[in-house]
This record gives structure tokens, C-alpha cells and sequence, in this order.
């Protein structure tokens, strides 16, 4: 390829191009193309390329280290959890009215797995996405708090389209933390999307916050707009273990 060509699209931040010009040219040469379909096909490697990107980089920027899908979910498993709800989740369309989603039920039913696929979805979509875990999330606030970075923390978790808070409740938080989730919750009222994911019932979460008041104007702002969908069945890490072969 004309090395000149090459530096000149790359200049021009068409490195999608780039890359697909041998591949293209040779399919030309193999069977002659009208020149503007040829650079359709150019133009339309482009965008695949940058979009890949976009996905990839959405994907570090939520923290999403290995994706899962709903393809990848053993549904047979647990019969009774609500596919169709689910499906319908992972199309990211509650992302778009900001609303929220509570998914709640004992450990090992898929609720990480299942939420991970949500955000995936949508990333797709093309929405930002940021997934912490309670234990992450104490570490966060208390580093931040440490380093004089609250106020950057809080405008993270709070700008992003969705955000995913897993295993809600599993810890109980530190002395501000009750503070710091409700300034989140009121800014991203009606504003942006949060999925919660818990196996506690929503009147412990006053206890595990150590702030009833608190407690109870996030749930007020959260549920105002949220779907709580109920995660029933039996524990798949329980199964996995059963089936794992004896040590030597």
C-alpha cells in the first residue's frame, strides 16, 4: 500500500480505513468494484472499527472485566427466574427514561451474572456505564476521603447513564457513607439510571447504612422509579461446588 496514503489517513484519524485498504483493494482487484461502492465498503470499515473501539473502551471505562451475556446464562438452571423481564432490561430501554432496577434474592442465582449482561447491553446502546461493588465502593469513599477526592468520586458515580451497585448491602458501610449515597441518589434522581443488585430486604437497608433517615430517602428516590424484580431458585456456586471433583 502507498505508504503516503497511509500517513495521510492516519493524520486524518482514519486508521480504520488503514487497515482494511489491502483487504479492500484486493477484493477490487479479484472482482472489479464501481469505484463508489469501493469507498462505501471503506467508509463502512471505518465505522465498524471506531465503534469496536468505543465498545472496548466503555467496557474498561465500567469496570467490566469479562463480559457476560444472557446467551451465556444457564436459564434451565433456575426455571422460575423472570426471562422475558430480564430480555427486556438488557435492551437498555429503562436507561433512557432513567428508570431504575432492584434485583433482589439470595446468593449464587445469577444476579451478578444478569446485571453484568444488562450493562453490556447498555454499553451497546451506547450509554456509559460504571459497575461497583459494596466492597469497592467502601474502599472508594474512603480513599477519597483520605485523598481529598470526594468531590471527584461523587461526580463519577453520579454523570455516568447507568450505574450498577452489586452485592448492596453485604457490608455495612462507614460512618459518611449513608451521606454520600444519598447526595448520589438525589443527583441522579430522575436524571440517570441505577440497577441494585441485594439480597437484603429494602427495610434492612437503614440498618447495613447505619442511617435510617438516610436509608429511607434513598429508597424513597430510588423506588419512585424503579422495577423490583424478584430472583428466585437455588444457588449455582452450591451446584458447582457439588460437582467438582474430589482433591487428591
Amino acid at each position: 500500500m502507498n505508504a503516503q496514503l497511509s500517513t495521510r489517513l492516519r493524520h486524518l484519524r482514519l486508521s480504520g480505513m488503514v487497515e482494511a485498504l489491502p483487504g479492500r483493494v484486493a477484493q477490487a482487484e479479484a472482482a472489479p468494484l464501481p469505484h463508489l461502492e469501493f469507498l462505501e465498503l471503506l467508509v463502512e470499515d471505518e465505522l465498524t472499527r471506531r465503534a469496536d473501539r468505543l465498545y472496548a473502551r466503555r467496557l474498561k471505562q465500567a469496570g467490566i472485566v469479562t463480559v457476560k451475556t444472557l446467551a451465556d446464562f444457564e436459564w434451565a438452571f433456575n426455571p422460575k427466574l423472570p426471562k422475558v423481564k430480564l430480555v427486556e432490561l438488557a435492551s437498555a430501554r429503562f436507561v433512557q427514561t432513567h428508570a431504575g432496577v432492584l434485583l433482589i434474592g439470595p446468593p449464587g442465582v445469577g444476579k451478578s451474572h444478569l446485571a453484568t449482561a444488562i450493562a453490556v447491553g447498555a454499553i451497546r446502546a451506547g450509554r456509559r456505564v460504571l459497575i461497583r461493588s459494596t466492597f469497592d465502593l467502601v474502599a472508594d469513599f474512603a480513599e477519597a476521603e483520605a485523598t481529598g477526592a470526594r468531590r471527584a468520586l461523587v461526580q463519577q458515580l453520579t454523570r455516568v447513564d447507568l450505574l450498577v451497585l452489586e452485592d448492596f448491602g453485604m457490608k455495612r458501610l462507614g460512618a459518611t457513607a449513608a451521606e454520600d449515597l444519598l447526595e448520589i441518589f438525589v443527583r441522579r434522581h430522575e436524571a440517570a439510571s441505577t440497577l441494585i443488585t441485594t439480597n437484603r430486604p429494602t427495610q434492612d437497608w437503614g440498618i447495613f447504612l447505619g442511617d435510617v433517615p438516610a436509608a429511607t430517602a434513598i429508597l424513597d428516590r430510588f423506588l419512585a422509579h424503579a422495577e423490583i424484580v424478584p430472583m428466585t431458585g437455588k444457588s449455582y456456586r452450591f451446584r458447582q461446588r457439588a460437582s467438582a471433583p474430589p482433591e487428591a
